[in-house]
């Protein structure tokens, strides 16, 4: 197998092993115009097995949703070929439009323009809570 190495892009790293489809749907890659690899099940040291994901074209990745869906993902920018910056995921304080609330009476079922906003109520849980109702979500 031969993927080229990146000049100018992103390389998404450290996701949990069958989890980087789910994350190519969540951050739309589909609709972007360049190069996108998608690397499963690799083999990892330090997790064991791992996916990553390589993005041939600088794009502006959305920390907080990455962040929801892996929190121990890693994103590396490249430029010019070289490691420009690496950041570390965590889970977010707040997510907004990325999961919906399955409380039946929560206003946001009945008034579809709200947007969609929990915010993390425990952090070792991954448990998110609907700023509306209060309804509980796990990550």
């Amino acid at each position: 197998m031969n993927i080229d190495s990146i000049q100018n892009g992103i390389v998404i790293d450290h996701i949990r092993a069958g989890n980087s489809l789910r994350i190519y749907r969540y951050l739309e890659l589909d609709k972007l115009a360049c190069s996108v690899a998608i690397i499963q099940n690799c083999k990892s040291r330090k997790m064991g097995r791992k996916d990553i994901i390589k993005i041939d074209e600088e794009y502006e990745v959305n920390l907080d949703i990455l962040g929801y869906l892996d929190p121990d993902a890693t994103v590396t920018f490249i430029r010019d070929g070289k490691t420009a910056l690496k950041r570390k995921c965590a889970l977010p304080d707040k997510i907004i439009n990325v999961i919906h609330c399955k409380n039946p009476r929560c206003i946001t079922v009945t008034e579809p323009g709200l947007d969609q906003s929990f915010r993390l109520a425990d952090r070792e849980r991954k448990r998110y809570r609907c700023i509306y109702c209060d309804a509980s979500m796990q990550a």
